[in-house]
């Protein structure tokens, strides 16, 4: 992840070098917390006993979280979820986050903060003009034992407005899909959307919403139907995420879907790329000029993304190649030094916003793609 194989202007090239000596003291700050036996949280310190190394006098820079295993899956999979919690937190209110679980044990991450801490920096993102402070907010997507539902109700709140949500429970989509049950999976995201309708068509001034691609999607068709649209009932913010957001399906919503772009439609749409571990990549601005390209941008130093050869995943590939998406969580609440994603993609250049390492075309890994359900994203 270095500046000097990138032709970047020299002031990105500074503020790359500033972000990396940022994310090198945050890194260290971060691996003292998890493996001091004050701070630390039961999971750690006893995998410290099994590593060939000592993380409190060894681990020096970012670079040398690589001395790490990668993070397993299964690390997550069961209880008890206290041992993720640091004694440095003893005490304070847990949340547990789930994701997976269509078969077997789900995942399970405990959280106290970051979840509000992560859209809080999110917030900051988003243009005044088309997420107003204020304003009331639509959740469509998953609820339950997810992140994203507790997510976006803060992020509205931390906006000074009120969060509307539905019920969707993705595990019974992914089950209808793996069943072949389409007549089924159509009356339930039906049933999805008309939940949706109901609140936006129901006086309460909501502007801003949350929503997967394909929930966008049939939000827009079914309000069509209806002879109005988005625009229409009164949304002028849109934030998205999943691997369905692609340059052509981004087309096909800003040019179809939402009339054109903001400054056409009033209506702006932003992606982002997020997980339970990570929390949330903001998407450099997408503009026709750039063919819609998206490309997403990690929270440093909170988290870090690379994308690594599909042969050694310790190795970052050039800028515009293709590699897998290699994750690092660096918070004092939770500690990921290397997870393998599930998804690849193109190295994407520091620019000034976001000057560090991003990701474009996201997409599902080619050797796992066969064997994964989308769902609802």
């Amino acid at each position: 992840m270095s500046a000097v194989d990138n032709p970047m202007n020299e002031q990105v090239a500074q503020k790359a070098t500033e972000a990396r000596d940022q994310l090198n003291e945050h890194t260290l700050k971060t691996v003292h917390w998890h493996f001091s036996d004050d701070t630390g949280s039961p999971f750690w310190l006893e995998k410290k006993r099994e590593l060939n190394f000592d993380p409190l006098t060894e681990i020096k820079s970012f670079d040398d979280l690589k001395k790490f295993p990668l993070f397993e899956d299964d690390w997550l999979r069961g209880g008890p979820i206290r041992r993720w919690v640091p004694q440095g937190h003893a005490g304070k209110p847990v949340y547990v986050f789930e994701t997976g679980g269509t078969t077997g044990v789900p995942k399970s991450r405990m959280v106290i903060e970051d979840h509000w801490k992560d859209y809080e920096l999110f917030s900051d993102t988003l243009p005044e003009k088309y997420f107003p402070k204020g304003a009331n907010w639509l959740m469509l997507g998953p609820s339950g034992p997810r992140r994203l539902r507790l997510a976006v109700e803060h992020l509205a709140q931390h906006r000074e407005g009120i969060c509307f949500c539905i019920d969707l429970d993705p595990r019974w989509v992914v089950k209808l899909i793996k069943k072949g049950w389409m007549e089924h999976l159509e009356e339930y995201k039906k049933h999805c959307i008309d939940q949706a309708i109901t609140i936006l068509t129901a006086g309460h001034d909501v502007k801003c919403m949350f929503g997967t691609p394909k929930l966008i999607e049939s939000l827009g068709e079914a309000l069509e139907e209806r002879g109005t649209s988005l625009a229409e009932v009164g949304i002028t913010g849109i934030f998205s995420g999943g691997t369905e957001f692609t340059p052509q399906w981004t087309r096909f919503c800003v040019e179809e879907l939402l009339g054109g772009p903001p400054e056409e439609s009033g209506v702006y749409m932003t992606p982002t790329y997020g997980n339970t571990l990570m929390g949330l990549a903001c998407s450099k601005p997408i503009t026709a000029a750039d063919g819609y390209k998206i490309s997403y941008y990690a929270p440093q130093p909170r988290a870090a993304t690379e994308v690594v050869s599909f042969d050694d995943y310790n190795q970052v590939v050039p800028f515009g190649a293709t590699g897998r998406v290699k994750l690092y969580t660096l918070t004092d609440e939770f500690f990921v030094p290397g997870f393998m994603e599930r998804d690849e993609g193109e190295r994407e250049a520091p620019f000034d916003l976001y000057p560090w390492d991003g990701v474009s075309g996201v997409r599902p890994f080619h050797e796992l793609a066969g064997a994964t359900t989308v769902g609802v994203y």
